[in-house]
């Protein structure tokens, strides 16, 4: 694996090393002790699976505050998705910052967002599935949400969401204050 450092300190573009032969190739998704030498969270405690209908889904931005921080490594598998991560990390020298990267089925490039981060993702193609690995388990009580078009963060999504949840719909602008700090 090849890992790309981003704007936001401790997320990384993740791209696949191929070996191929006439059959086809074989590449590593994951691999711990990688992942450990450059100095990323090698835990995987949750697997999740996303399928969105409609381009133009936006599921996010979510996070989980401390302790229940949890970094995440995603693909996508089907179609194409804009994946941010926004740095909402206390004393981090990149806080407020965010990065965007183009994931699709083609180019199985993975997104690594770390702990303290927020994540979300705007479909580009329709029936778009999204799989990631998560290092702490879901604590809906410890989840929070940053609107997707907070004006303090200016995130500039390709196309504009025509399909949110309520939950994401209703999100407040970031306050520390209200929303607490990611970890």
């Amino acid at each position: 694996m090849k890992f790309t450092q981003t704007e936001v300190h401790g997320a990384f573009e993740v791209d696949l090393e191929y070996r191929g032969d006439d059959r086809g190739f074989f590449a590593r998704v994951f691999c711990r002790e990688e992942f450990i030498a450059n100095g990323l969270d090698p835990e995987v405690a949750q697997v999740n699976n996303s399928m969105s209908r409609e381009a133009g889904t936006l599921r996010g931005l979510h996070y989980q505050v401390a302790p229940h921080g949890e970094a995440k490594l995603l693909r996508c598998l089907h179609g194409a998705v804009f994946d941010v991560v926004l740095d909402l990390r206390a004393g981090s020298p990149t806080f407020g910052s965010w990065h965007g990267a183009t994931l699709t089925a083609e180019n199985r490039k993975m997104l690594f967002v770390p702990k303290g981060c927020a994540h979300g993702f705007l479909t580009l193609k329709p029936d778009t599935e999204v799989l990631y690995l998560a290092s702490s388990p879901y604590a809906g009580a410890m989840e929070r949400i940053v609107r997707w078009d907070d004006p303090k963060f200016a995130i500039n999504w390709p196309i504009a969401p025509v399909v949110l949840s309520e939950k994401d719909a209703n999100a407040l602008d970031y306050d520390p204050d209200l929303h607490g700090f990611a970890g």
